[in-house]
Order: C-alpha cells, then structure tokens, then sequence
C-alpha cells in the first residue's frame, strides 16, 4: 500500500499556532528521510543512523558523546541524576526553569533532590554575584543544608537569552567549587541566531547539555544529551531505567538530521516575524514582559489579557493566554492577521473608550 506524503508538503496545521514551537509538524523532506533511515536495535547500540545524530550534534556542541532520547524533559531528568551521587544534595535553578516547572517533580522523585528554585534580581536570569553565590550551598561538613551539586541554566528562557559572559563567569565557580554544570538548551538554537555564536562555543563551558529536536527544529521525537564518554555511558544506564530506551530510533534519528538541516536555517525569518509583532505591540502600548530577544512574545500578566485571546482566537488564530511562540511554519499571513486584529481591536477600542489601552 502507497503512503500518500502530499499532505506534508502543503501548509502545515500549525501555520496560524501560536501556542507553541512544539505544535511544529514533519515536513515533506523530513517525512521523506525515513527513507534513507537504518534499523539497527538502538539498545543494542547497533543503530548506525542514531550514532550519526548523535555524534553530529556532540560535534556541534564540541563533546565527545551524545545520547539520543525521547523528550527533553528525560534528557534533563537524566542528565542531573547521571551527576548526582548521595543525597543529600540539592540543584540551583531558575524558578521558572522547564526542569523545576514542568518535569513532574523528577527532580526531587528521580534524583532525590532538593531543589533551590532562584528568582534572578535582575528579572531575567541568574548572575553569579547576585544570585549563585548567595544560594550556594558548600560541602564544607555543615550538617543542616543540602549541599548545591548540579547548577541548571536555561537558554533560551522564556525567550530570553543568556549573556555568554555571565555563562563563563558560572562556568568558572562551578569548576572552582566541584559543582557540575549542566544546560537545558531546549531552543539553544534561537540563542544561537541572537547571538551568531556557534554551538562548539556553548559545548566548553558545560558538563552536560541537553538540545531538543521536536520544538522549532520540528521533529516529530527527540533530544540530545551530550558530555564525555563516561557520563554518556553513565546516562545510557539511567534511560535504559526510564523506559527510554527505544529499538529502531534510526528512523527517528533519520527524520531529526532532516530537521536540523531542513528547518534551522529559517530561524532568522521567525525571529523577524517575532520583532513585527513586537514593534505593534509597542506602537499601540501593549505592555510586554520584556522586549522579545528570539522567538516569544510575553504580554504583560498583571494586565487582562483575556479579551485579546478571545479576538485573536476568534479570527481564527490559536493562542495560549500572553504567550505568543513562533516557528518556521507560521505563515506570513498568520502574522498579517495578528497585526491587523491588533490594529483593529485598538482603534475599535480607542474610538469608544477613548482609553488607547486595548487590554481591558
């Protein structure tokens, strides 16, 4: 029985999705990459198109070994409990970190780990100075804390992207106080177009890292975890034990190389459309979190935003509350339509409140 693939070389579903990056579908190229796929077991470390992607991206990222899994949330998950030995122990990180927020409590479940949750002075991420040092918990015999052994960032956070200079400063104490380092670099990739720094430049400052495939490189499954060949080894060990373990991931792995190649270069298009956006935002005194670095939109939370979801979604757009993700298979007329309801609704608004504030 033939397949018929001209459904994935049409408009995606997600082109009018703002929701997130991780509504991304499988286009035509990366369908079609099965095709040159292995069926290796991976268990068995036998798969041969699993070892390319993961050593493709452990170049990339300048380590010697990487670990193909099924989402970032088990990447994560097992990078931290590959680094931790004894409780008791404790991970410093973001409070609005994806491995705090949203794994389930696998921290404390998995790794039996406390978890020392930081909300940066500066409201957009940790420093050193004003937010490590302070929290930093020694293993110095002191009997009544739970040692810090893991320090967690994120790049991007909610957008944002984290200063390479700060990255070092991190880097440097980490290695100085016998903590591992590890980064959840889900949308590393959108750091690296903001920043036009190569992976490798990431790679030296980190023990692990960890780099999704599903979200905007648009994969339908997977992420990396990279580090040295011991801690890999070690890793494989823990996801055997989650349940990640997959047989004939070369097709997986088949359709992510695709993605990579196929999807990362149009990164900088949705990061332009992310600015259009923004810049309506402000002309029409929009409040916003922060000024969009990459691919996200935050409107101000303390503010209602209830009534913009609500026109938004009824000229047929799908939004998730103040949140607006961008991705490459958002269509030009997708972001034609935001700012024309946008403009729309304010001048509406403004002509019959007089306010010029189109939120309440």
């Amino acid at each position: 029985m033939s397949v018929d693939l001209s459904v994935f070389g049409g408009v995606s579903p997600a082109h009018n999705d703002f929701r997130s990056d991780t509504l991304t579908t499988p286009t035509l190229e990366t369908v079609q990459a099965i095709s040159n796929s292995t069926l290796g077991d991976a268990v068995y470390e036998e798969d041969d198109k699993t070892h390319e992607l993961e050593q493709y991206v452990a170049i990339l990222l300048n380590k010697p070994k990487g670990l193909f899994c099924v989402s970032g949330t088990m990447s994560n998950q097992i990078a931290v409990r590959t680094h931790l030995k004894q409780p008791p122990h404790s991970v410093l990180c973001d409070y609005r970190g994806h491995i705090f927020v949203n794994e389930a409590g696998g921290l404390a479940t998995l790794s039996q780990a406390m978890v020392q949750p930081i909300h940066p002075k500066n409201g957009k991420y940790m420093t050193l100075v004003d937010d490590i040092e302070p929290n930093f918990i020694p293993d110095d015999g002191e009997i009544h804390g739970a040692p810090t052994k893991v320090i967690a960032l994120e790049n991007t956070l909610h957008g944002m992207v984290y200063p390479i200079e700060e990255i070092k400063r991190i880097s440097v104490f980490c290695k100085e106080n016998d903590v591992k380092l590890h980064l959840d670099g889900a949308r590393l990739w959108d750091a690296l177009v903001h920043d036009e720094l190569p992976l490798l430049e990431y790679g030296q400052y980190f023990d692990s890292i960890s780099i999704c495939l599903s979200k905007g490189i648009g994969a339908p499954i997977g992420s990396i975890l990279v580090g040295d060949e011991k801690y890999i080894t070690k890793a494989n060990h823990f996801r055997k034990q989650q349940g990640g373990g997959v047989r004939q991931s070369g097709i997986l792995a088949a359709m992510a190389l695709a993605a990579i190649k196929g999807n990362f270069p149009k990164f900088a298009q949705v990061h332009q459309y992310t600015k259009e956006v923004a810049d309506v935002c402000d002309l029409l005194d929009i409040p916003l979190e922060h000024p969009p670095q990459t691919n996200f939109i935050f409107i101000d939370p303390s503010k209602n935003i209830a009534k913009l979801v609500e026109i938004l979604t009824a000229a047929g757009l799908k939004v998730n509350s103040g949140r607006l993700a961008f991705h490459h298979q958002i269509t030009r007329e997708s972001v034609d339509k935001i700012i024309q309801v946008l403009k729309e609704w304010w001048l509406k608004h403004n002509k019959e409140s007089g306010s010029g504030t189109y939120y309440k």
